[in-house]
């Protein structure tokens, strides 16, 4: 089997694929999945699937839903006792492979420990690899309750972090240009994550735009003070401070 959370939620075996069209079911699979391994309790999936109005026998419905997803899965290959009643509530287990939540945090895990080693080559290879696990926004209108809001704020982060790791090792291997527009876009998306700013900056600075570079923190300061009342943090003026004055050390690594 494989089961895809990094995007539309979508599964398949070896008899076919289904991105489950039922809402209650994409629900119920989400928070399985997202649980994967451990027991998610009765209450936690009906409050997943009903949220503050659960049927009268909420406990009865959830059953009969699991049933159908049970049936879903075998009818994709997947084993007959991939869902199993566990007290308080229910477990799926997934096999090594199956799941690219895990994928992702394997190639994050290593490309972080290969960046921590300044194997940058080898990091850029492992965090791009995982970034490509992602397809979208993640379960992009499979319901709003705790458990599937809470792990989708969760993996954006992870994704923004891994990201930012990435663009450092190209700034520590020196491929400016290569992520110089990639950064633009990512600061227009992101305008309150400072730390694509700062990498905007550097990058640009040691492209030769200085003037550029300054430019981008003027941005950012505004941006910062329009939306939150802050000023940039310490890590970007002071790199702010240093292209003003051409600082020497900015030819060495301030990406990290």
């Amino acid at each position: 089997m494989r089961y895809e959370l990094l995007g539309p939620l979508r599964v398949s075996g070896a008899r076919g694929q289904s991105l489950l069209t039922a809402p209650k079911t994409e629900v119920l699979l989400a928070s399985l999945l997202i649980g994967a391994g451990r027991v998610t309790t009765k209450d936690q999936l009906i409050n997943e699937l009903w949220r503050e109005n659960p049927p009268r026998q909420s406990t009865a419905a959830l059953h009969v839903y699991v049933c159908q997803l049970r049936k879903l899965l075998t009818s994709l290959g997947g084993p007959t006792d991939a869902i199993s009643t566990r007290v308080p509530g229910y477990l799926l287990r997934v096999q090594e492979g199956e799941l690219d939540l895990h994928d992702f945090q394997r190639l994050s895990a290593s490309g972080r420990a290969l960046h921590r080693a300044r194997r940058y080559e080898e990091a850029v290879d492992d965090l791009e690899a995982a970034l490509a696990v992602y397809r979208g926004p993640v379960l992009d209108g499979v319901g709003e309750g705790p458990i599937v809001s809470g792990f989708a704020t969760w993996a954006e982060q992870e994704r923004l972090d891994c990201e930012e790791l990435s663009i450092d090792a190209h700034i520590a291997l020196g491929r400016h240009q290569e992520i110089r527009s990639r950064l633009s876009t990512l600061t227009t998306q992101y305008p309150l994550r400072e730390a694509f700013y700062r990498q905007l900056m550097l990058v640009l600075y040691r492209s030769e735009r200085q003037a550029e570079a300054l430019q981008v923190y003027q941005q950012a300061r505004e941006v910062l003070r329009s939306e939150l009342g802050l000023e940039p943090c310490r890590s970007l003026r002071k790199l702010h401070q240093a292209i003003l004055v051409s600082d020497q050390v900015l030819d060495l690594s301030m990406a990290s």
